[in-house]
């Protein structure tokens, strides 16, 4: 459950009472892979002039800690990709009242920049990891080496990143075979992973009604192998936790479908744009960069476009894997992970 703590602490708080302490914050819409429930094979990416910049993203950070934010996940696309990347971890990563700065990243790049992220004030990396067979690995992401992740997971450990989780997204027909081998995988290295049910979000190629996979059904096939025990832990995220016993593993279950998480809703997602989006899945949102690039010196206007969208936070998502068209056009790479 979200701690409801006392106005006087945070100002961002929605009509149904729910506290936003934690943004999701995209630094790029291009991505080194072509995941296949992600992105659609041949992808139009924006024009650099409608991205915002890294000083306007790292002006967006301090603005949100400012009115009570208190964990910062820098997503893509993959984040890594966009040139100076670390500047902005650097930049953002010391902030006084920032008690947690994390990165969701595909891995591709982990292997070069793990120790200057650390370095930086990261504290936990969530990896894309969705099949260990490279044949398997490079369909589902079109363009991405299994190889090269997993050299990158090796190099987030080897620096000593206090967290490391896989997020895995299993798909019916796909790789709904490999949800045993992934946990065997974690909790040899002594990592964490969660399993993500797929999202309407983007118009891609395949039918996702025929490929969703059910974590409830993951959940069955894994207890029959692991012993499982719940958990009330959690990251500040939608996943629910089990603790695979004599282990240093936990397993996470984020699941829009079979779960409804939204009663708990503690975040916001602002996409490369700027657009402050209010659910992942719904179309509500703000658009923050005109009132960045208008008022320069004044953050006054952003605070108060800011505040005011609190009022307009949905209180969930309405995924249906049955319509015709997906929930929401925009692809998940737009949004951020």
């Amino acid at each position: 459950m979200i701690n409801k703590v006392p106005h006087s602490a945070h100002q961002l708080i929605d009509q149904f009472g729910r506290v936003v302490d934690y943004i999701r914050l995209s630094i790029t819409d291009r991505c080194d892979f072509r995941c296949v429930y992600c992105m659609a094979e041949t992808m139009t990416f924006l024009p650099r002039d409608e991205v915002l910049s890294l000083e306007e993203c790292a002006r967006l950070v301090k603005i949100f800690v400012g009115l009570g934010v208190s964990k910062v996940r820098i997503t893509g696309g993959e984040p890594l990709v966009r040139k100076n990347a670390l500047w902005l971890f650097k930049e953002i990563g010391q902030l006084k009242n920032l008690n947690e700065l994390v990165l969701t990243s595909n891995g591709s790049q982990l292997e070069k920049h793990a120790l200057d992220l650390k370095n930086a004030g990261v504290k936990r990396i969530n990896i894309s990891l969705d099949s260990l067979d490279a044949a398997r690995f490079k369909k589902i992401t079109r363009t991405g080496e299994l190889d090269q992740v997993l050299r990158g997971i090796r190099a987030a450990k080897n620096v000593g990143f206090e967290s490391i989780k896989l997020n895995t997204v299993l798909m019916r027909g796909v790789n709904d075979d490999e949800a045993i081998p992934l946990v065997k995988f974690a909790i040899e290295h002594a990592i964490d992973i969660a399993f993500i049910e797929e999202m309407p979000l983007g118009d891609i190629s395949h039918d996702r009604e025929a490929t969703f996979c059910s974590n409830q059904d993951t959940l069955k096939k894994l207890q029959n192998q692991y012993p499982l025990i719940a958990s009330t832990e959690t990251t500040g995220g939608p996943a629910r936790y089990w603790r695979v016993a004599n282990s240093n593993t936990k397993i996470g279950f984020i699941s829009p479908h079979s779960h409804n998480f939204c009663e708990d809703c503690n975040r916001v997602r602002i996409t490369c744009k700027g657009e402050l989006y209010l659910c992942l899945g719904q179309e509500d949102k703000i658009d923050l960069m005109p009132l960045l690039r208008d008022h320069p010196n004044d953050d006054q206007a952003v605070i108060q476009a800011i505040l005011a969208s609190m009022a307009i936070k949905p209180k969930g998502h309405d995924f249906d894997l049955r319509r015709a068209k997906p929930a929401v056009v925009r692809f998940m790479s737009h949004t951020g992970g």
